[in-house]
């Protein structure tokens, strides 16, 4: 996104040199934890974007460690659809990362220029954060703090997830204590009642983005942030159509699936939901379905007339200034006796003395004709109420009433139709089946329609029964590096965790051996087979190369080779040898097979040359003296006879010693002198 304006007055960290490497520029962004901004990496002559901790969070070791946590996570990612890390440290107590630096905008920036997007655009984002947040589910990485703030849209087209400061590790306790991390907006029902997240949640804060783009504005509104957080634990998130009637049934659908209340009930993961928006499975098994609504009880409200009427005529010829009101009575019986206002009621006409005027005559039909029209409103009014109670009740619990279709994955054939049967359901004779990498073969992968869509009562539901995995040809594993396995297999299988191990045989970062599951649960060897199931969990084997060789050295250079690659020392013997100098390592021995990390290498360490003790070899002759001498290691040094007669016999085969220096008993090791002294 563009830097936002400011400068050096404003901001005393523009134009800083941090760690001697990254002149700051200008700032981009401020959010709760860190300011971000950009910067020139001046030893590689290139724009990043440096995310530095508020200087008043410095001494709070929680914050501290939240801070590193999110440049961990992120550097362990690497996906083009997510923003990379290129460094992380601290200078002065301020900790800092340096990001990539991608210039454009935010999709918040995109949705308050336009309000809503069109499906298509839309669909487009959505498979582009999903591509990335797959890369994270995959690394067992939760972001949970997904809003349009952290996905940003590149000037050249690119789309990328940024912002893991939430980041945990799934396998990681992600309660979050006192308070909610995450914007509220966008938290999922089991973050706001139990404080707990995974992979699902994220899915759930997809969904609630998904609405956004198509309507322009969020599912929740509120004055207060717990009303909105109330909300997202009881509610269920409406319908996009039903805000832009433009919206396709398939996006509805998806917004569904991914805001359900319950974990259990939406994609485990941004792979599943990936796979089904991209149509890979839903081309062949029709999950896409126009869904079906369930019509509104109308009832039609009638104007109440029939229970009194009235009539004003004047009966004076002479003028209404003198007029009789007449009321006819609600019972069909005669007119009521006229209220008189100073002038004669209505003249009787004609021998009979009870009978009316013309006039009170033409009011008395018309009370009638009144009368006589409200009974009959009545009558359909009742008949009315009666045909929609009938009507409410045949699309209620009658046979025309909507149900749920039931969820009836992992279970068998027979468990799948009792099930519908007991709905009001009709489960179809004919089964399909389909290739699926979680259910069991031979257990129920689906059903057409799906799960918990609302379907009239005797619908026909066909069941789908999972073929188990798709089979998959697997690469070359064993012998080729770690980043040619990993790209080879990532896309089909489920990398776990790798292992390492230190390996003679097999050069750092190669793969020596690679382990999956079969379907009954016992360990396959990958290296023995030629094709392994779809998604199947894959765990390798790497080499970190031999273990070092510390002969001849010292104890603690030994300790420091063996350090540097996350081995340690175990036990030390010493010995005599004659051929190591003292202090120094004769030879090492590793106590584990296979060596791994946190392994012990046994030293024996040289204690010097072997000790002798000079026997006394006084009285010998000097041959059989400097021969005793010789086989214990010494040499041996006899002065020259100056007697003229050792020139005529073997004097060294007759002489005795008389003396050694050093004397007899004295300490001495192999390759010293050792001078005889004799009578000449």
């Amino acid at each position: 996104m563009p830097p936002m304006t400011t400068n050096a007055a404003t901001d005393p960290m523009i134009g800083r040199m941090i760690d001697q490497r990254y002149r700051v520029r200008s700032r981009i962004a401020r959010g709760g934890m860190a300011t971000v901004y950009l910067a020139t990496d001046v030893r590689l002559e290139r724009r990043v974007a440096i995310k530095i901790m508020h200087g008043h969070l410095a001494d709070d070791q929680a914050f501290r460690e939240r801070f590193i946590q999110e440049a961990r996570s992120a550097a362990r990612l690497s996906h083009p659809n997510l923003v990379g890390v290129y460094d992380q440290g601290a200078e002065d107590d301020t900790a800092y990362i340096v990001m990539e630096y991608i210039p454009g905008i935010t999709l918040r920036d995109l949705l308050q220029e336009h309000r809503a997007l069109t499906p298509e655009q839309a669909t487009d984002i959505l498979r582009a954060v999903l591509a990335g947040l797959a890369s994270a589910h995959r690394a067992g990485i939760v972001h949970r703090d997904l809003k349009p703030e952290n996905v940003l849209l590149a000037d050249d087209g690119r789309i990328k997830l940024g912002d893991f400061g939430l980041a945990r590790a799934t396998t990681a306790n992600t309660a979050t204590g006192a308070a909610l991390l995450g914007t509220i907006a966008y938290l999922s029902p089991e973050l706001v009642t139990r404080g707990a997240a995974d992979s699902r949640s994220d899915i759930y804060a997809l969904g609630i983005m998904l609405y956004e783009m198509l309507t322009g504005e969020q599912p929740y509104k509120g004055d207060q942030p717990m009303q909105i957080a109330y909300q997202h634990a009881n509610d269920t998130v409406p319908l996009p159509s039903a805000v832009e009637p433009g919206v396709p049934p398939e996006l509805d659908d998806l917004v569904a699936w991914a805001t359900a209340r319950d974990p259990e009930d939406r994609p485990r993961d941004a792979r599943e939901m990936l796979d089904h928006v991209s149509g890979h499975q839903q081309r062949a098994t029709g999950q896409y379905r126009t869904a079906v609504l369930r019509p509104e009880n109308a009832t039609a409200i009638l104007p109440a007339g029939g229970s009194s009427s009235s009539a004003v005529e004047s009966t004076d010829a002479s003028g209404p200034a003198d007029a009789t009101r007449v009321i006819a009575s609600s019972t069909g019986g005669a007119p009521a006796a006229p209220a008189r206002r100073g002038a004669p009621g209505p003249r009787r006409t004609g021998a009979h003395p009870g009978a009316l005027s013309p006039a009170g005559q033409r009011l008395a039909d018309r009370s009638a004709k009144r009368r006589k029209r409200g009974w009959i409103a009545l009558a359909i009014v009742v008949v009315l109420a009666i045909l929609a109670g009938v009507v409410g009740w045949a699309l209620g619990p009658g046979p025309w009433g909507n149900v749920r279709i039931p969820e009836v994955t992992g279970k068998s054939v027979t468990q799948a139709r009792q099930l519908l049967q007991a709905q009001g359901l009709r489960p179809d004779a004919r089964t399909d089946t389909r290739y699926d990498a979680v259910v069991a073969k031979g257990q129920v992968s689906t059903t057409k329609p799906a799960a918990e869509r609302e379907v009239r009562k005797g619908t026909a539901v066909q069941i789908v029964v999972s073929d188990g995995p798709r089979m998959i040809p697997l690469p070359a594993i064993v012998g080729q590096p770690l980043s040619t396995v990993t790209a080879a297999l990532d896309d089909d299988f489920q990398l776990q965790d790798d292992q390492y191990e230190f390996s003679a045989d097999a050069p750092e970062d190669t793969v020596i051996a690679a382990k999956g599951l079969a379907a009954d649960g016992q360990t396959v060897d990958l290296s023995s087979v030629r094709e392994y199931g779809e998604r199947g969990p894959v765990t390798l084997t790497v080499s970190l190369g031999p273990v070092p060789d510390v002969t001849g050295k010292t104890v603690e250079e030994a300790t420091a080779v063996l350090d540097g690659v996350g081995l340690t020392v175990g036990a030390q013997q010493e010995r005599y040898d004659d051929a190591v100098p003292k202090g120094q390592v004769i030879s090492s021995e590793v106590e584990d097979s296979p060596a791994v990390k946190g392994s012990a290498v046994d030293l024996v360490v040289s204690r010097g040359p072997t000790p002798i003790a000079l026997p006394d070899v006084a009285g010998k002759t000097i041959n059989e003296a400097t021969s005793t001498l010789e086989n214990l290691g010494l040499e041996v040094s006899v002065p020259d006879c100056k007697n003229v007669l050792c020139r005529f016999y073997d004097w060294k085969a007759s002489l005795p010693v008389t003396a050694t220096d050093p004397v007899q008993g004295s300490t001495v090791y192999r390759g010293d002198t050792i001078t005889l002294s004799y009578e000449q």
